[in-house]
This record gives structure tokens, sequence and C-alpha cells, in this order.
């Protein structure tokens, strides 16, 4: 099957933007660190090795949902399946991983929101990008 690899890497861009908006400390860093118990100041490593393996998840992400999509999906058909991706499969798996892990709700919702979005905004680009 073929895949709009440019589609899907700007795909993956659009996620680092969102995710760069989604947890700045304007929208949802200071609940998600408090729900994550973590420090404001605390580092999760490099940020070079973050940022890259993030990028590179991202991409496998969008990729794969191209995949999933086919090479010139209907706009109504990538939204509601990104939807359903989002909420269903990622969200509700982070709910589960969650609840052993013993994360607030807050949490999820932002995290799960944050993939929901994600998706939708892979459903939005691959469906208008043909």
């Amino acid at each position: 099957m073929e895949i709009n690899y440019i589609a899907a890497f700007v795909a993956a861009v659009s996620s680092f933007v969102l995710g760069g908006v989604w947890y700045s400390p304007a929208v949802f860093l200071k609940p998600w660190n408090r729900a994550m118990g973590r420090d404001e100041n605390s580092s999760q490593g490099h940020p070079a090795k973050v940022f890259g393996l993030s990028f590179a998840f991202a991409l496998i992400a969008a990729l794969a949902f191209a995949h999933i999509l086919g090479p010139q999906p209907d706009l109504r058909v990538a939204l509601h399946t990104a939807l359903i991706v989002g909420i269903c499969f990622v969200a509700a798996s982070f709910g589960i991983n969650y609840q052993f892990a013993n994360r607030p709700a807050s949490a999820l919702l932002i995290d799960g929101g944050y993939h929901t979005g994600q998706f939708v905004l892979y459903g939005l680009i691959l469906g208008l990008w043909h």
C-alpha cells in the first residue's frame, strides 16, 4: 500500500507543535507535573535524546496511521478513525497503565487528550493531503 511519506512527516511534526503547546506552562505543564509527582525543574534526560526519540516515535505512529488509512483517505473517515485510535486504543491503554501505576485521572485526561489530538491532526493532514 502506498503511503504519502511527506504528509506523514508533516503529521509527525504537527504532533510536536501540538505537544509544545499542550505541555507548555500556559496550558497543562503545571497540572501534568503535579499529577505525575514531578518537580517543575526535574529533567527527563538529555534534551536531544528526549526530543529525537520522541520525534522518531511520532514518525512511526504517523507512518503506521497513514498505512492504516491508505493513500487517499476520505477526510471524514480519517478523522473518525483518528478519534477511535486516540480515545479507544491510545488513551484506553494509558488508562490501564495509569490504574496500575496509581496515577490520577487528571494525568490520564491530559496525556490521553494530547494523543487523541495528535491522531486527529494526523487524520486531518492525511485526509486533506492527497
